[in-house]
C-alpha cells in the first residue's frame, strides 16, 4: 500500500509517499481501507522528532481516519466487510489502509459523506472526554477554549454551546473570531491584544471561567489559574507554550480550583473505546441534527501533505483533511 513516510526529523519537506507493507487485522482488530485522514498538531511534532508514537503503534503519521471496512480480525462482532466508519488511531492514518482495534470504530454520522467524517474522531473524542467527562461542564457554566479556530476549537465551541454553556475563546486574526462567533461563542478574543483573564472577567461580573480548555501549556498556566472561578477546572492537553512553569498552589486552594493534564494517544484501548463509546451515544445525534458540524478549511490530495502540514500553522480554520 502507498503510505506517507517521514524520511528523518525535520520539516514539510522530509514528508514523502512510499510503498510499505499491508496492515494485518489481528484479534479484535479490524482493517480500514482509508478514504481520508486529518492533520493534526501531534503530527507536525512527531515528524520533527519530538512525539513518538506508544509502544506497538504504527510508526506512520496520522491519528483518525475516515473509510470502509476491509478486513475483520478474530472475535471482532458488529462490524462487516464494506461498513462505512471513522475511527481514532494511535498511528497509521496517513495510509491506504490501517489497522484499527474494534472499540476505537465509530459509525459515521448521519448526514455526513465518508471524506468529511474523517474530521470528526480526535476533536469529538477529545472534547468530549476531557470537557464533559472529565471537567464535567455544566448548562450555564463559562467554557474558555484557547484555539478556537483550530480542529479543536471549532468543534469544542459548538459542542459547549449546544449543551448550554456560555463560551468564550481566544484566537489570532479577526477572520477566525468571526468564524468563532459564528459557531457559538458569546466573546472571541484576540490574544495578540487583549488579556483573556480582563476580557472574561469583564463579561462574568468578575467570577471567571468555570472550565478552561487549554492547548499552550507552560506559556498559559499562571494566567489560566487566574482566570478560572470558584471550583474551576483547568484541563491541558497540549504544550505549544511549553512544558515546564510556576503553579501558585494558594491561589489555587483558594478557588478549590484543578489543573488536570490528559492525553488521548496513550490511553490504554479500553479507555478509548469507552470514549468512542460514549462520543457516539452523546455526541453523534447533535452531529446527525446538525447542531454540531465538522469545520473542515482544506481538503487536499495525499500527494499534497507537505502542503497540508504548512497550512496548519497558517490562517486556516477548522481541519484540513488528506484525502486518498
Amino acid at each position: 500500500m502507498r503510505a506517507v513516510t517521514v524520511t528523518e526529523p525535520g520539516g514539510p519537506e522530509v514528508l514523502t509517499i512510499a510503498d510499505v507493507p499491508d496492515p494485518v487485522a489481528g484479534p479484535g482488530e479490524v482493517v480500514v481501507q482509508v478514504a481520508a485522514t486529518a492533520v493534526n498538531r501531534a503530527d507536525l511534532l512527531q515528524r520533527q522528532g519530538f512525539y513518538p508514537p506508544p509502544p506497538g503503534a504504527s510508526e506512520i503519521l496520522g491519528l483518525e481516519c475516515s473509510g470502509t471496512v476491509a478486513e475483520v480480525g478474530e472475535g471482532v462482532e458488529g462490524l462487516e466487510v464494506g461498513d462505512e466508519v471513522c475511527a481514532l488511531l494511535a498511528g497509521g492514518g496517513y495510509a491506504e489502509r490501517v489497522a484499527v482495534p474494534a472499540g476505537q470504530l465509530m459509525p459515521v454520522p448521519a448526514g455526513v459523506d465518508l471524506v468529511t467524517a474523517a474530521a470528526l474522531p480526535e476533536v469529538a473524542c477529545t472534547v468530549w472526554s476531557n470537557v464533559f467527562m472529565v471537567a464535567g461542564l455544566r448548562p450555564d457554566e463559562v467554557f474558555l477554549v484557547h484555539g478556537g479556530g483550530g480542529g479543536i476549537g471549532t468543534f469544542a465551541i459548538q459542542l459547549a454551546s449546544t449543551m448550554g454553556a456560555r463560551v468564550f475563546t481566544t484566537a489570532g486574526s479577526e477572520a477566525k473570531r468571526e468564524r468563532c462567533r459564528e459557531l457559538g461563542a458569546e466573546v472571541a478574543i484576540d490574544y495578540r491584544e487583549e488579556d483573556f483573564v480582563e476580557v472574561v472577567r469583564a463579561h462574568t461580573d468578575g467570577a471567571g471561567a468555570d472550565v478552561v480548555l487549554d492547548n499552550m501549556g507552560a506559556k498559559y498556566l499562571g494566567r489560566n489559574v487566574d482566570v478560572l472561578a470558584d471550583s474551576g477546572r483547568l484541563v491541558i492537553i497540549g504544550m505549544q507554550g511549553g512544558v515546564k512553569a510556576e503553579l501558585n498552589i494558594a491561589q489555587l486552594l483558594g478557588k478549590r480550583g484543578a489543573v488536570i493534564a490528559t492525553a488521548l494517544r496513550s490511553r490504554p484501548i479500553e479507555d478509548k473505546a469507552r470514549i468512542c463509546a460514549s462520543v457516539v451515544e452523546h455526541v453523534w445525534p447533535l452531529v446527525a441534527d446538525g447542531s454540531v458540524l465538522p469545520v473542515v478549511g482544506r481538503a487536499l490530495p495525499i500527494e499534497e501533505v507537505a502542503e497540508a502540514h504548512r497550512l496548519l500553522d497558517g490562517d486556516n480554520v477548522g481541519k484540513v483533511l488528506l484525502t486518498f
